[in-house]
């Protein structure tokens, strides 16, 4: 199966490749001002050109937007992305993510807007340079099952026109720990192995790009750390990684920043900008027994906004510094003869942030 699947590539490679053009142009770059179908090494004059670019940014996109006929797949999203950051795209189901990842992936055209990716214009005629720097893994691994895990690194090698595609593999099969299961037939495997294999796939081409869909999607929590310290790696060595996924402490956990989608595009920033930005920050008191008079108590405290009682013996702070209200408010229970249980600063997790977005839009959309 691997011959007939391996003559398929070449015969679609002779059809879609002109032997008289055997060079592809690289635009934005002083040298080399051409280079060979599928040249991705890493060398020093690679790493020094990619130093160069880094005032720019990696991926970008300004008022982009797709329908479908009536229907907005997503509209007006904009964004820059630095090189070797880690931006988590999250949004309800239906909300747009997978069909931006396509678009930026050049696998359908935008309706509106524009993008650069890798440094390139999104345009049909910059299509295959794009994909040339980027790599896409799906949410569903897509492997041949009845071939072993090198065989279908080396399919795809072939398609990738990888330079040095043995090297390559072996490289791929060490960084996601598959280099002893390289013979096992991909049908054999658990679902967590597929998607190391789909993850090593992705590597094969060098990406300067990485985009991930749901990339620890039923993966158990072994699996899913695997997934995560790889992510991890990848970002060290300068690698983009536009990560969507529903797994909101995923997010939080490897995401420089978090950009949420709901047809458009709700909020950009990092976890803790967000949180600032939707929440006041609050203090809350627990006492024994109730306080007598927590007024008294609470009232012209420094950076102490406003209280409230939630319950019996708790009291939420609305603060304007939470270090310098702790101080206060713990003296003057102290100076009220209160018997404190605990004081602290009430976090606000992302999925607080997102839900209160979403729920923004729906009473909205309610209205």
């Amino acid at each position: 199966m691997i011959y007939l699947i391996r003559w398929l590539i070449g015969k679609l490679r002779r059809r879609t490749t002109s032997p008289a053009e055997p060079l592809v142009a690289v635009s934005g770059r002083d040298e080399p001002a051409v280079r060979a179908r599928g040249e991705r090494f890493v060398t020093p004059r690679k790493v020094a050109a990619c130093d160069a670019n880094r005032g720019a940014p990696a991926l970008s996109a300004l008022g982009l937007g797709k329908r479908f006929g009536d229907r907005v797949a997503f509209d007006d999203v904009s964004f820059e992305i630095g090189h070797g950051e880690v931006l988590g795209f999250l949004g309800p189901n239906g909300a747009g993510k997978t069909t931006t990842v396509r678009t930026l992936g050049t696998l359908i055209a935008p309706t509106s807007g524009s993008a650069t990716v890798a440094g390139i214009p999104l345009t049909k005629d910059n299509g295959v340079e794009i994909r040339r720097r980027i790599s896409i893994m799906p949410e569903s691994p897509g492997l041949y099952l009845r071939l072993s895990v090198a065989e279908n690194l080396e399919c795809f090698a072939d398609l990738y026109e990888a330079p040095n595609p043995g090297d390559r593999i072996d490289r791929a099969l060490r960084a996601v720990n598959l280099a002893d299961r390289a013979s096992d037939a991909c049908g054999s495997l658990s679902k967590g192995l597929r998607q190391r294999v789909a993850l090593a796939r992705a590597l094969l081409s060098d990406p300067q790009v990485l985009f991930l869909d749901e990339p620890t999607a039923g993966l158990d929590p072994v699996a899913t750390r695997d997934v995560h310290e790889l992510i991890a790696e990848l970002r060290r060595s300068g690698v983009t990684i536009f990560l969507t996924t529903h797994r909101l402490e995923e997010a939080e956990r490897l995401c420089d920043r978090v950009a949420i989608l709901n047809t458009t595009l709700r909020t950009i920033g990092r976890p803790d900008e967000l949180r600032d930005r939707l929440f006041a920050r609050t203090l809350t008191v627990r006492t024994l027994i109730p306080l007598p008079e927590p007024d008294v108590v609470f009232a012209g405290l420094p950076a102490v906004d406003g209280w409230r009682q939630d319950d019996a013996c708790d009291y939420v702070l609305a603060v304007s510094d939470p270090d310098l209200a702790a101080h206060a408010v713990t003296r003057a229970l102290v100076q009220a003869g209160a018997d404190v249980l605990s004081i602290g600063e009430s976090r606000h997790s992302l999925e607080d942030v997102y839900l209160e977005l979403i729920n923004e839009d729906e009473e909205a959309r309610r209205r």
